[in-house]
């Protein structure tokens, strides 16, 4: 590709597109410029090297904005502010020693500690758990060389190519500055007007209205690292890696309503569940995979491995498990561990390097300045969390919070008056050899980033049609809250892009008259091959393992049914717990029991699935109590397994639960535990309309 090419893509598609779009909408502008007044040309595009290269240090521009984009809060994380995390291990079992002299993946057996951090990305530390967001997946190892931080999403790509237009993103999707809500949401007008300007974005959109976006556990989503990396050996060789995390749970997500209902049953439902699963001795667990391609490969790919909206398809290059990482003990103090954790990109051991994907390369810069502001020292790394495990020797000096009482005289390298001065070694970080001979330094963008679509598009094909429904009905939902009609027409004009059946299904739901115009792309998007491995749904495992049921009683509930649920549910890996009216219950035949939560305040959106057994005056008098008919019909509602006996029948009567394979009697213990492993699909269209 040749830099007249690269240019010519960039000036009239990527800058164009939005330009025109953007001065439709709202008029002339004034100059956009620096904070010392500099006018700026091109503010979607960080300076290179070259159209693929590095990004260059001395763009003062990128600087600038990134700078001051890390330093807007104090000492709240700017995104990434509510995370729950744990401590545990993770242990090689496949040597990566043919790529890489990395010991962490070359030391097979040998337990590393690590620090995981799950966290939403747009809500501030107060808000809720269980928003429709990105999640944050990071974790830190204390390698024997050096901490390594891996600090990804639950989703393998991301909204934008540039660094540059990070602090744009946030801006647009963080609460409006001008009435401060909505808190923790994307469906609002600045991030859906930002996302039809930018049709880089579509790509994530796909993800962000998935089921992706609304898991039903931390230990029940997926991680990745987003970007490529390079392992490098000694002899200078480096191949691309791409890292994945694979819960061993597998996947699940709640339905949408039982998201949004959730947040009034418990905000800390996902922070709760991590900790309940690591007190009970259920430690979490993922596999970590890897995808190793060359750059002959990576040339061959239909798109650009170094643009971060891009995904590398499972059936293109497979994934190889390489190790487990097992969470098994909860911080104990949650300000001193897992809100001072910082993690940044940049550290990685020797065998670890980077590639130039220009999202990530303003990454390696952002982190670091990040946690300058926010832990107030360059000390920071003294920090019991941050602290390495490995010895750690340098000649760095003072700065606030300085714990360290460095001895001798000598604070600077080379020098010659002390003998045990640290110096460099051959064996440490080395940065790949790289060879670029594609054009020269500008605010480009290569033309191999210029298809926005295709990925879009394989993303939604590959679902299942239920998944599709989905996202279909979140994107109906979240542009129903944008109040600027060009802005919702936009983006369904974006949609037609990606899969006309899909925008005529958003256009219907928002009642438009018309199916909006698709915007000019310079590069048609291409159908590929669907992968069933981006489903949910299709690759949820058959299983209650790790899973919770809940138990409606009352007093005369019959002890023999409930003992035969809970023996059985327990066998098949879930946890039980009972709901009633009053914590004290008398069974029949006498037997006095605790619940485990009282009705009022234990909504059925905290289970996997429920069992109502009650007796008769019981199912009578609850079928006129509001919250035990809203039990009833949420769990019908949200899909799950019902059993039900005879005494209930009068509560699911009063809450229009109909029957179907999903609603079982209560004495057909096994039909109930195998419906209980799944949602009941087929029941969706019968109880909401979907888009």
């Amino acid at each position: 590709m040749t830099q007249k090419k690269a240019l010519k893509h960039d000036t009239s598609t990527l800058r164009g597109e939005a330009d025109e779009l953007h001065e439709q909408a709202t008029g002339k502008h004034p100059p956009l410029t620096t904070n010392q007044g500099i006018p700026i040309s091109d503010n979607q595009n960080s300076l290179r090297a070259t159209p693929r290269g590095p990004t260059l240090l001395e763009d003062f521009v990128l600087r600038e904005k990134i700078t001051h984009f890390d330093h807007e809060r104090i000492p709240e994380r700017i995104v990434h502010a509510r995370g729950s995390a744990a401590h545990g291990h993770f242990e090689l079992t496949c040597s990566l020693a043919d790529y890489t002299d990395a010991r962490i993946l070359t030391e097979v057996g040998v337990k590393t500690p690590v620090f995981a951090r799950f966290s939403t990305v747009a809500g501030g530390a107060g808000s809720v758990d269980t928003p429709r967001d990105v999640r944050g997946f990071a974790v830190k190892f204390y390698t024997k060389e050096g901490n390594w931080d891996l600090v990804g999403n639950n989703i393998p790509v991301f909204f934008i190519q540039d660094a540059i237009k990070f602090p744009d993103l946030v801006h647009a999707v963080k609460m409006e500055p001008d009435r401060g809500f909505p808190q923790a949401a994307t469906a609002h007008d600045t991030f859906w007007d930002f996302v039809s300007l930018m049709p880089e974005s579509m790509h994530m959109i796909m993800w962000a209205m998935s089921d992706r976006a609304i898991p039903r556990s931390f230990r029940m989503m997926e991680g990745f690292g987003v970007h490529s990396f390079r392992l490098v050996r000694s002899d200078g060789t480096s191949t691309f890696v791409k890292f994945h995390w694979r819960p061993r749970l597998g996947m699940q997500s709640t339905v949408w309503d039982e998201a949004v209902k959730l947040q009034a049953a418990d905000n800390d439902f996902l922070r709760r569940d991590l900790f309940e699963a690591i007190e009970s001795g259920q430690h979490p667990e993922w596999d970590l995979a890897v995808q190793l391609f060359t750059e002959e490969e990576a040339q061959a790919f239909p798109f650009d491995h170094l643009d971060a909206t891009k995904l590398i398809p499972e059936e293109t290059v497979p994934l190889t498990v390489i190790g487990k990482m097992v969470l098994d003990r909860w911080p104990d103090n949650f300000f001193a561990e897992t809100e001072q954790v910082a993690f940044c990109p940049a550290n990685v051991p020797p065998g670890i390097d980077f590639s130039n994907d220009p999202l990530l390369q303003g990454r390696l810069f952002s982190y670091l300045d990040t946690q300058l502001l926010r832990l107030g020292s360059p000390n920071f790394n003294q920090i019991p969390v941050n602290a390495p495990k490995c010895p750690m020797h340098n000649l760095q000096r003072d700065g606030h919070t300085q714990m360290q009482v460095p001895a001798g005289r000598v604070n600077y390298e080379p020098s010659s008056l002390q003998k045990d001065t640290p110096r460099e070694v051959a064996s440490g970080f080395r940065s790949a050899s790289v060879h670029s001979d594609d054009g020269q330094k500008g605010r480009v963008r290569a033309a191999s980033f210029a298809d926005h679509y295709s990925q879009a598009r394989l993303f939604f094909r590959s679902q299942t049609p239920v998944e599709q429904t989905h996202m279909a009905s979140a994107l109906v939902f979240e542009l129903s809250k944008v109040g600027t009609p060009h802005v919702r027409e936009a983006v369904v004009g974006q949609l037609r892009h990606v899969d006309p059946e899909l925008a005529q299904r958003v256009a219907d739901g928002l009642g438009l008259k018309r199916l909006p115009d698709a915007p000019p792309t310079a590069v048609e998007a291409r159908d590929q091959p669907p992968s069933p491995a981006l489903q949910i749904i299709g690759r949820m495992k058959d299983t209650l393992e790790g899973r919770c049921v809940g138990i409606l009683v009352d007093d005369g509930s019959d002890a023999q049914a409930i003992e035969a649920i809970r023996k059985a549910a327990k066998a098949a890996g879930a946890t039980v717990k009972l709901v009633a009216p009053k914590i004290g219950v008398t069974l029949e035949g006498g037997d006095a029991i605790t619940a485990d939560g009282q009705l009022a305040g234990t909504p059925s959106v905290v289970f996997d699935a429920v069992a109502v057994l009650l007796g008769k005056e019981a199912g009578q008098r609850l079928a006129r109590e509001a919250a035990a008919v809203d039990f009833v019909r949420d769990a019908f509602g949200h899909l799950k397994a019902i059993a039900a006996d005879a005494g209930a029948q009068a509560l699911l009567e009063a809450a229009g639960v109909m029957e179907d394979a999903g609603v079982v009697q209560a004495e057909a213990v096994d039909d109930f535990i195998a419906a209980a492993k799944t949602r009941q699909w087929d029941r969706e269209p019968k109880v909401r309309t979907l888009a």
